[in-house]
């Protein structure tokens, strides 16, 4: 009777694969928590923009409204910063 596993693998390699997933998975979290934190357009303010903005019948006068209306909430939060 052969006791040896065909799945058997020698320490060291699992102790490096373990090690180079913990960096990615870190190096991945890492990225997604920089995209949260970065300093972008609110999604409330989007929203508020483009419901407000409903009425033009032209995607063209309507993309206009959502940017001023963005731009102005814009504004106020830098300045009250």
């Amino acid at each position: 009777m052969n006791n040896n596993s065909i799945l058997d693998r020698p320490l060291c390699a699992t102790i490096v694969a373990a090690a180079l997933s913990f960096l990615v998975t870190t190096g991945l979290f890492t990225a997604v928590a920089g995209l949260f934190q970065r300093d972008g357009t609110p999604f409330q303010n989007v929203v508020i923009a483009e419901r407000s903005c409903s009425d033009p019948a032209f995607v063209s006068e309507r993309q206009a409204c959502v940017r001023s209306i963005v731009a102005a909430a814009r504004v106020r939060r830098v300045a009250s910063r």
